[in-house]
């Protein structure tokens, strides 16, 4: 197996990447950018930028600590765009589904997080207690108090982020917790009575053994968890394990060995949970059979708008995506940070991706295809007018002739072993305008 041809070139959880988003010259106003767009049913999505520490593989846009007043001076910058972002939407607008994420949004204190939902409430009109709203957490910020304000102010899913169950295996990720600890707060999060537990674990840990992932499968099931998200380690630059991998763990040049590592610990996973009574959802998402309400807080983004609030948040209308700057680099997220904090005008999009007919074909078959359900090949013919054979011949053949797709009358499916090549198959239907643009972007 060559580097081009790992199963793990990249997580797609969106498309385009955040990396092909470029400054917009022409800087259009939200109120045009949502003229006329379909808001009956739109997402809301609010980003806290914070972390008491940063795990070794953790690239995402937060920042470690904060200065005092910091955190009142983003939510007060929060409050200003939720105003403004309220504005350019219509009187009619409404919210089907909201999330709270980051970082670590139980980085906030129990009142900063009242008053995060009342932003969410007040200022931007989503009914919290109404709609699925799925929170992030990790184990040392989800204390009781943070926890009881969430569950009264509705919040349907509750995500932990734990990793691994194992002490020396969050060591060996750049991760200090104890497993203690981490029960512990299963137990507090258990005691709120969310009625959607989702835990997050990591596979491909350096040391890590089938046994050793097993054992932390068991410790995470004895929670009857109603999700569970089973994600590959990727060790990408700027961050703690980047900075200091070796040859076997880069994600340009990963080993053949570190591969296998990898799709067997997967397997082994998959083949756990579904003889443990869970069904997979995607390659990365298994949901426990006949569980009330596992659904809640899951967003389709195929087809639904989104508003992102907080600097490290995206919005997609039907025509542009667009968000504020992206980095991983301590110092870049702090100035990011710092001009988010300190902007009076939020009435205009910064930085984006324009999206074609081809780009949102694209990105329906992308977001469908890596679903265990697959694309709904009358949803797509009702959509677009055509087929996705028809849209993307190419692509389609390669991956028949891998034994990636199976036959389906109605639907396009992934065979088990397409999704376990989920991380290989997104990539592959980029287009070449958003390879470019990935491509040239610099890592800051």
């Amino acid at each position: 197996m060559t580097p081009a041809e790992s199963p793990y070139q990249s997580y797609v959880y969106a498309y385009p990447h955040k990396t092909a988003y470029r400054p917009l010259p022409d800087r259009p106003s939200l109120a045009d950018l949502w003229r006329g767009e379909k808001q009956d049913a739109l997402s809301l999505y609010l980003h806290i930028p914070f972390c008491e520490v940063r795990c070794g593989f953790c690239n995402l846009f937060t920042r470690i600590g904060s200065p005092e007043g910091l955190t009142t001076a983003y939510l007060d910058a929060l409050e200003r765009q939720a105003g403004q972002a309220r504005e350019a939407l219509s009187g009619t607008a409404e919210f089907a589904l909201a999330a709270f994420g980051g970082g670590t949004p139980t980085y906030l204190t129990a009142a900063e997080l009242e008053r995060l939902c009342d932003i969410a409430e007040h200022r931007m009109g989503a009914d919290l207690r109404s709609i699925p709203l799925s929170v992030e957490a990790s184990p040392d910020t989800a204390t009781a108090d943070r926890l009881q304000v969430l569950a009264e102010r509705g919040t349907t899913r509750l995500s932990l982020g734990v990793q691994s169950f194992l002490d020396e295996e969050a060591r060996s990720a750049v991760r200090p917790q104890k497993r203690a600890a981490v029960e512990a707060a299963l137990g507090r999060v258990r005691d709120a009575g969310f009625p959607v537990l989702n835990i997050d674990l990591i596979y491909g840990i350096d040391g890590q053994t089938a046994v050793s992932w097993i054992k932390s499968l068991d410790a995470a099931l004895s929670w009857q968890p109603e999700e569970l998200y089973l994600y590959p380690l990727y060790v990408r630059p700027l961050t703690g394990l980047g900075r200091h991998a070796d040859n076997r763990h880069t994600d340009n040049a990963p080993s053949p060995e570190w591969d296998a590592q990898r799709l067997t610990l997967y397997r082994a996973g998959r083949d756990h949970l579904l003889a443990n009574g869970y069904e997979q959802v995607s390659m990365r998402m298994f949901r426990r059979s006949g569980a009330a309400g596992a659904s809640a807080g899951e967003y389709a983004c195929q087809t639904d708008g989104m508003v992102g609030l907080g600097c490290g948040a995206r919005s997609y209308t039907s025509k542009l995506h667009y968000s504020f700057d992206y980095a991983v680099d301590a110092r870049e997220v702090r100035r990011i940070i710092d001009d988010y904090v300190a902007a009076p005008d939020f009435s205009r999009a910064e930085l984006g991706w324009e999206m074609t007919d081809e780009e949102t074909r694209r990105r329906h078959l992308v977001q469908s295809l890596l679903q265990g359900e697959g694309v709904d090949l009358a949803a797509y013919r009702e959509r677009f007018g055509s087929s996705p054979e028809q849209d993307f011949p190419s692509e389609l053949t390669e991956f028949a002739a891998t034994n990636w797709l199976a036959a389906g009358a109605d639907r396009l499916l992934l065979t088990a072993e397409g999704l376990a090549w989920s991380d290989a198959i997104g990539p592959r239907l980029f287009s070449a305008g958003v390879r470019e643009r990935m491509a040239g972007y610099s890592p800051k």
